[in-house]
């Protein structure tokens, strides 16, 4: 197929539905050979079946494109090391990721259990960084081997982990989570050239499907958070690293995340009783929590 991403060959997590499932089919459009990633699970992480990633793979290939399945788990050191074998192994080469594997557990802290807590962060989190690593290894042997290395990682996080939802405070923490390894990650494969960047994706799922109606919420289709991740793994995209992105709706923007404010002299307690009603009076406020209702 013909494209801005004719000759390389992506991976995507998380493909057999909704945002995943748009990306593959999104980047398979532009060009790219596909290795689909998904366990086919409820949006709880149970019941895995291999339909929906299949689906995918024959739509890609209906259409002229070229896929091939995984059935690995993201969340596992070997499961994460075989989507890059698969990749070479199928396509011959590996030119970007797409970390967007996730599961749902929501809930109150006080109704959230450590397993359910463990589950979300093993797959978002876990997940995203394991696949990174793969990656990235792949990447550096190439790159000591005196090959010119072009590579992209997109990871998914969420408002729920820039801003905040309640009853989200697994999900929520290890979206915010994959901010912050997004910075880090750009920072180390830089020398490698490697750009990682995040989204934080506004769209209608499974995940989602709880703030349908709601309004204070204007989420729209999968498809139209899709064209963001083909421009990053573009040549287009070669210099942008380091950035987590906010898009949804047709529309994009940078997310600025934690900056730096005043410091102040604070030696004693009693310095505090005047420095941090100052400092806070100075500084932004931030953005509220979202609070679903019911």
């Amino acid at each position: 197929m013909s494209g801005r991403l004719a000759g390389r060959v992506a991976v995507v997590t998380g493909a057999g539905r909704g945002i995943g499932r748009a990306h593959a089919l999104a980047l398979a459009d532009a060009g790219a050979a596909v290795v689909v990633n998904d366990l086919g699970v409820n949006a709880d992480g149970t019941q895995p079946r291999s339909a929906p990633a299949e689906e995918v793979v024959a739509e890609i290939r209906a259409a002229g494109g070229s896929a091939v399945l995984s059935p690995h788990d993201v969340s596992d050191d070997d499961g994460a090391a075989a989507l890059v074998g698969i990749a070479v192994e199928a396509f011959g080469r590996l030119d970007a990721v797409v970390n967007n594997a996730g599961i749902l557990r929501s809930g109150l802290l006080l109704r959230t259990s450590g397993a359910d807590f463990r589950a979300v962060l093993d797959v978002h989190l876990v997940g995203t960084f394991l696949v990174t690593r793969a990656a990235l290894a792949h990447w550096r042997e190439q790159t000591k081997a005196g090959e010119e290395v072009d590579g992209r990682i997109v990871n998914t996080s969420s408002s729920a982990g820039l801003y905040g939802f309640a009853g989200e405070t697994a999900y929520g923490a290890a979206k915010a989570g994959v901010a912050a390894f997004t910075l880090i990650a750009a920072a180390e494969a830089e020398r490698y050239g490697v750009a990682i960047n995040a989204i934080a994706p506004q769209a209608l799922t499974r995940l989602t499907a709880w703030a349908e109606g709601d309004a204070t919420t204007d989420l729209a289709t999968p498809e139209q958070v899709a064209p963001l991740v083909v421009w990053l793994c573009s040549p287009q995209a070669r210099t942008v690293t380091g950035r987590v992105f906010e898009v949804g709706g047709g529309r994009v923007s940078v997310a600025n995340g934690w900056t730096p404010g005043r410091w102040a002299e604070a030696a004693a307690v009693t310095d505090l009783d005047r420095v941090v009603p100052e400092l806070l009076a100075e500084a932004p406020a931030p953005e509220p929590v979202f609070m679903p209702r019911g």
